[in-house]
């Protein structure tokens, strides 16, 4: 019998969290759902935490997610922007280690290589990928849903592959590989 799983990605962000998921039978998938959680009406930097906490839980519990592929942070110059993005995805991954999913950590660049052969792909490039793997009649206006759809299909693409990113599967897991993180 065919193994089936369905994988959540997610593009972490405090404007618009891109999310997207598909399901894989054997080594064939197909696409469920993207879309975004769009955050710019709100002033309240923990209120979109909570917000992002909630609608990253409401998907796990609608869809029943095996894994969870997230795109990591990038680094940029402006660290209050890098500390609210750590802080996205670091809601978002506590969502799914609430509820034990296995959740694995890719780079942007590694994101845009599995996609498209280039590192340096631009959101277009990934997107117009995607529509083409996954046979996707439109793709939608802001390119963070096919961001976070990347990033399940990243996962997907590098299965059975050795060090394709980090990898929790709990708390205890997380915290074993994050000691130097933990307070003594």
């Amino acid at each position: 019998m065919t193994k089936e799983r369905i994988i959540l990605g997610i593009d972490p962000g405090t404007t618009i969290m891109g999310f997207g998921l598909i399901k894989v039978v054997g080594k064939s998938m197909s696409f469920l759902q993207m879309n975004e959680l769009d955050l710019k009406k709100y002033d309240d930097h923990y209120l979109k935490l909570k917000l992002i906490f909630e609608r990253t839980i409401e998907l796990i519990d609608t869809h029943h997610p095996d894994e969870i592929a997230i795109e990591a942070p990038f680094f940029g110059k402006n660290v209050q922007s890098m500390l609210k993005l750590g802080r996205a995805q670091g809601v978002a991954m506590a969502a799914g280690l609430s509820r034990e999913i296995p959740i694995t950590e890719y780079s942007p660049k590694k994101i845009k290589m599995a996609i498209t052969g280039s590192g340096n792909a631009s959101k277009e490039q990934v997107a117009k990928m995607l529509q083409s793997a996954l046979g996707l009649k439109t793709l939608p206006k802001n390119l963070d849903a096919t961001d976070g759809l990347a990033a399940a299909v990243c996962h997907h693409y590098n299965e059975g592959r050795v060090e394709i990113g980090k990898n929790y599967t709990g708390w205890d897991a997380f915290v074993k590989q994050n000691e130097s993180r933990v307070k003594k």
